[in-house]
């Protein structure tokens, strides 16, 4: 499996991903914070999903001879559409996909290239398709919210699905694992993100990740889709 994910500068998205896979049938779903859309080819035939945010790691099945593209949106955007508590741990299929277009929010779209994502996400939001919630994106960033603690939760599960507490969990084990796939040290890892010791490191790798700091510092555990500006071949 060959797969490249690049950072994406736009607001509205986190990442974009291609893949192609070959003689792999499954890879490590890590947990994640955020909802995605994936398009796929598999035998002349085209495929379009919405990916909703993942509370813990799991393994996930790939179509063999497969081309994907990902983009995976920010924290704290949304679907008109759809709720995305209703996304957790789980997806949606879209309907009436061609060679160039599926179905979302009403009307037929263009299916997006890698390459003009960032544009093609623009139009999503100035049609209202997408939305952002700003008090989510600033809390995470450190600025103080100027609403009580049980209004900014309700507005993190409106935007996210999730608590607080685990869109935060989740991105710093995530954050943990692409450091140790930089090559820092567990040690290191667990002094700069606060863990309480390499022991509370290791748990929550487990349970987000679904690999060890070893594993992830040597790239052993197989496919695993994770860092963006990474490029893995399985």
């Amino acid at each position: 499996m060959i797969l490249e994910t690049r950072a994406s500068d736009s607001p509205w998205l986190e990442s974009v991903w291609t893949c192609r896979s070959e003689q792999v049938s499954e890879m490590t779903s890590v947990a994640s914070e955020t909802w995605g859309l994936v398009f796929w080819q598999r035998q002349g035939q085209r495929y379009a999903a919405i990916t909703g945010p993942e509370r813990r790691t799991s393994t996930a099945p790939v179509p063999e001879e497969a081309d994907f593209v990902g983009l995976q949106f920010a924290v704290g955007t949304s679907l008109r559409a759809v709720a995305l508590r209703s996304l957790v741990d789980g997806g949606v299929v879209l309907p009436d996909v061609t060679g160039r277009t599926f179905w979302l929010d009403g009307a037929h779209r263009e299916i997006p290239r890698p390459d003009d994502a960032e544009a093609w996400v623009d139009r999503l939001v100035r049609e209202g398709a997408v939305a952002g919630d700003p008090l989510v994106s600033t809390t995470l960033r450190g600025t103080a919210p100027e609403v009580t603690e049980r209004t900014l939760e309700r507005r993190f599960r409106a935007a996210t699905g999730l608590t607080q507490g685990a869109v935060r969990q989740i991105g710093r084990a995530r954050t943990a694992a692409q450091l140790l796939i930089s090559g820092e040290t567990a040690g290191d890892v667990t002094a700069k993100l606060g863990y309480y010791d390499e022991p509370h490191l290791a748990r929550a790798l487990r349970r987000y990740i679904g690999r060890t700091a070893q594993q992830l510092r040597a790239g052993t555990g197989g496919p695993i889709a994770l860092a963006p500006g990474q490029r893995t071949t399985s």
